[in-house]
């Protein structure tokens, strides 16, 4: 039923009967579509789509997400990845196309972020006690940590196609490649194209914290999400964003991190160093039309630290969102390109 209000007006000696109708908003069917992948959950949620033909939507999900992980986790011992990082010979390593797609894009970001996105780094990453050795029971020395700096590097992966195949080359038999900081955004942006490439228009895909928004939601709307406030538990709404048809990606050191010998560390590597970073940049949020960039741009930026990562992000016009930890709180920096975005 409308909603409508009656005014009456009277000029010059004649009345005027005016009626606005506003029409009441009609909720549209949403379906909610759960499930876990690459060592998290993922979320789907999508517009004018009844049970039926949601069953069948997700059952397609979970087999290319099955297959996301059969390409490029690190966990599964029988993967793609996981048989190249394993592989020491000479000779070209083929790849599937969207492994060969994903590494791509990483030396492409790697190389635009002067090396602050490494997907070579994950010897450093074990070294210092984030991957699946243990912790160390005393800080790496000088020794030890040039010698683990020296089997990775991005200048030693490289990335063939013909009109046969795609390849991955390590120039070092010892190379590991680990995706996980791209990896996941990768796989929001295959969901929402195949969701889009079925007609389902109107969608939100997320894997993990990174997001990607397609048209409106069920009330006709443009989509909206919170930037969490950095903080122990679960945090607080820190900023509101409508950001039309793009990804959204988060990154921050607030949660995976721990002490050793007086010093906190954290799980994000500085590839130019080899050392946990040490700079008070908490969180960063990045839009872009790509998940896969947005995802590998956060990690990098959160590398750089709060001054360098917003030169950089203003200099190429990203929309980022920046908070740094003070002795008051959180200060807040955004890009000229993400003010619009802003909800307050």
């Amino acid at each position: 039923m409308s909603s409508c209000v009656i005014k009456w007006l009277a000029p010059l000696g004649l009345a005027f009967l005016l009626v606005a109708c506003k029409p009441a908003v009609v909720e549209r069917q949403q379906q909610h579509l759960t499930g876990n992948t690459m060592g998290t959950y993922y979320s789907v949620k999508v517009v004018d789509v009844d049970e039926s033909r949601a069953r069948a939507l997700q059952a397609e999900i979970d087999n290319r997400l099955e297959r996301l992980n059969d390409q490029m986790s690190t966990y599964r011992e029988d993967s793609e990845l996981s048989r190249l990082n394993r592989y020491r010979g000479q000779d070209p390593f083929p790849v599937s196309a969207d492994t060969a797609r994903v590494v791509t894009a990483a030396l492409q970001l790697g190389r635009l972020t002067e090396g602050a996105l490494d997907v070579t780094v994950g010897p450093l990453v074990n070294l210092w006690g984030f991957g699946p050795d243990a912790r160390p029971s005393r800080i790496p020395n000088a020794s030890l940590l040039a010698e683990t700096r020296a089997r990775t590097g991005l200048q030693h992966l490289r990335v063939a196609i013909d009109s046969e195949a795609e390849y991955l080359y390590k120039q070092l038999p010892e190379l590991y490649v680990d995706l996980s900081a791209i990896a996941k955004g990768f796989g929001v942006d295959m969901v929402s194209e195949y969701l889009s490439e079925e007609g389902v228009t109107d969608h939100l895909v997320e894997i993990g914290g990174e997001v990607r928004l397609s048209g409106l939601n069920r009330h006709g709307k443009p989509w909206t999400i919170a930037v969490e406030k950095p903080g122990p538990g679960t945090g607080s709404v820190q900023q509101v964003i409508a950001v039309g048809n793009n990804s959204v990606a988060t990154s921050g050191d607030y949660r995976n991190y721990y002490e050793l010998d007086g010093q906190r560390l954290s799980h994000t590597i500085n590839p130019k160093t080899g050392q946990p970073i040490t700079h008070q940049l908490a969180s960063v949020t990045v839009i872009h039309p790509s998940c896969m960039i947005a995802d590998g741009l956060a990690t990098a930026l959160t590398v750089m630290g709060p001054e360098q990562a917003l030169a950089f992000a203003e200099q190429h016009r990203l929309a980022v969102y920046l908070l740094t930890k003070t002795d008051d709180g959180f200060r807040v920096d955004m890009t000229s390109a993400f003010k619009k975005y802003s909800r307050g």
